[in-house]
């Protein structure tokens, strides 16, 4: 049996087998609730400089393949879990999920008590780990974590974002024959995406919904985006912290009034802090797809996918101007807002559900309205 060690920053040490790399990884530990989806998990940079800890006992019995993945590699940094599945028994299976985290160099701890970590995680709040398959000692370990950096001021959206601009025009796949899905609709407008981290399923929900998307840097200027004649900007989901977003933050305030804008997860928060708001650290982050959200203008409650640690302080918005619309009826954390003049909207959580229920797919619907509604482009800067 080959070792493996996680170390958290408190002291406490977990000792299991070794699957995946034999490597040395430093991350945020967390934890996330899904009871299937992990090749997602696997690959969301959402979870970059994160070790995520699966609840679900069983990992890795179907298998990987190149359809579930939201970006082109793994973006955690390692992977805890109950029992790690070398075999994988799935029709759509190109490979094991041993030899899919294997090449891409992320190491798997197997065989602990995942929920006594969890429980200590819940109560005393995510912290900083090593996970280590190279035989290191604990207490040198545990020293590591100490010293890593913390999650709290880290800029990690601009790490995972694209480099250049790039079309996308890939609509949703299905699985099977058996999966109910409605039709595509055809191209009718054209959306600015920015990439702070974004997963793929958003990029083939805005096709399907009837967008020509075009992907952009996260550090793209308002008047670049504007330039290329958008119907309506996208704003992206995306690791870390959103504080230090402030040069996103500031280009996004640009775009207010200029075009309809929709954000996800990060990007809700980054709208946040462009229309004077705060941002906050919630001791253990909303990750999982059964999370309870009440849409507070229609009064339903949506089964919601969750990745995020961090959330807009509902305090520190203007509701003169800002409309609360959804909440968390776990927690009462603030899940969507959007604006009481322009056609401007966010939620917290993932309404592309990959993995997760679709009780939210008609945010998109939401956006095409009011791209519709809002009338052509506006002229490009200078013209």
């Amino acid at each position: 049996m080959n070792p493996a060690v996680l170390a958290l920053e408190d002291g406490t040490v977990f000792e299991g087998r070794s699957f995946g790399a034999p490597v040395e990884r430093t991350g945020e530990v967390v934890f996330n609730t899904a009871i299937t989806g992990y090749q997602e998990v696997f690959t969301d940079p959402s979870y970059s400089g994160q070790i995520v800890v699966l609840t679900y006992p069983q990992i890795g019995n179907y298998g990987a393949n190149a359809g579930d993945s939201e970006a082109s590699r793994p973006h955690i940094e390692g992977l805890v879990v109950r029992e790690f599945s070398p075999l994988s028994s799935n029709w759509r299976a190109d490979e094991t999920a041993q030899e899919f985290l294997t090449k891409s160099g992320v190491p798997v701890i197997s065989e602990i008590d995942t929920r006594a970590l969890v429980r200590h995680l819940r109560s005393r709040g995510v912290m900083r780990g090593v996970l280590s398959a190279t035989g290191a000692d604990s207490k040198e370990l545990v020293e590591k974590a100490r010293n890593a950096p913390s999650m709290t001021g880290l800029d990690l959206a601009t790490r995972v974002s694209t480099a250049e601009r790039y079309e996308w025009n890939t609509g949703v796949v299905h699985c099977s024959p058996s999966e109910l899905e409605s039709a595509a609709t055809e191209v009718r407008h054209h959306v600015v995406a920015y990439d702070y981290g974004i997963k793929r399923n958003i990029l083939r929900r805005l096709v399907h919904s009837g967008c020509r998307v075009t992907v952009v840097p996260a550090s793209t200027s308002a008047d670049d985006a504007l330039a290329l004649k958008p119907d309506g900007v996208f704003l992206s989901n995306g690791p870390g912290d959103p504080e230090p977003l402030t040069e996103q933050a500031e280009q996004v305030r640009k775009l207010v009034g200029k075009v309809p804008i929709f954000g996800i997860c990060l990007g809700h928060q980054v709208l946040g802090l462009a229309l004077g708001g705060k941002t906050y650290k919630l001791k253990f982050g909303h990750r999982g797809s059964n999370h309870p959200v009440i849409n507070k203008i229609t009064g339903k409650v949506e089964i919601t996918s969750h990745n995020h640690g961090f959330a807009v302080d509902p305090d520190s918005l203007n509701l003169n101007e800002l409309e609360i619309t959804h909440m968390n009826l776990n927690d009462e954390t603030l899940e969507g807002f959007r604006h009481r003049n322009y056609p401007v909207f966010c939620v917290q959580y993932h309404p592309e559900a990959s993995p997760g229920p679709h009780d939210s797919h008609y945010l998109f619907g939401e956006f095409m309205k009011l791209m519709e509604e809002a009338g052509p482009p506006p002229l490009a800067p200078g013209r």
